[in-house]
């Protein structure tokens, strides 16, 4: 099977790991961090895999990453509510493409965007 994982740059690893693996919950993969050199390392979540790279030219910032049928947004949704992340705060709404879709956008500290879909049930 053939996968396609973004890559999303990043600057700061510590703000990396508190936007990614406490805020988002996403896990650790596994983390490339050679001495004085950028970090590269690989994250998921519910079958949602992402790279994050310290490095020049991976990446842009501002990219944006459309997640398709992510299981039990509005839950999860809730979830990061609960936790009030003092730098971002999403709503959840319908998505005006897709019928009977939910639709959570992030924004990351370095300006790339996640886009959640799911279903409304």
């Amino acid at each position: 099977m053939v996968e396609t994982i973004p890559i999303l740059r990043i600057f700061d690893y510590d703000k990396t790991i508190e936007f990614y693996i406490d805020w988002l919950e996403f896990n650790i993969d596994w983390d490339h961090s050679p001495e004085n050199l950028p970090r590269y390392l690989g994250i998921s979540l519910k079958g949602v895999k992402l790279h994050l790279s310290e490095h020049h030219g991976d990446g842009t910032p501002g990219t944006k990453v459309f997640i398709e049928n992510f299981p039990e947004l509005r839950s999860y949704h809730k979830n990061l509510q609960n936790k009030s992340y003092p730098f971002m705060n999403p709503g959840i709404d319908t998505f005006p493409f897709i019928k009977d879709t939910l639709c959570m956008e992030v924004i990351d500290p370095f300006g790339n965007k996640l886009v959640f879909t799911g279903p409304e049930r």
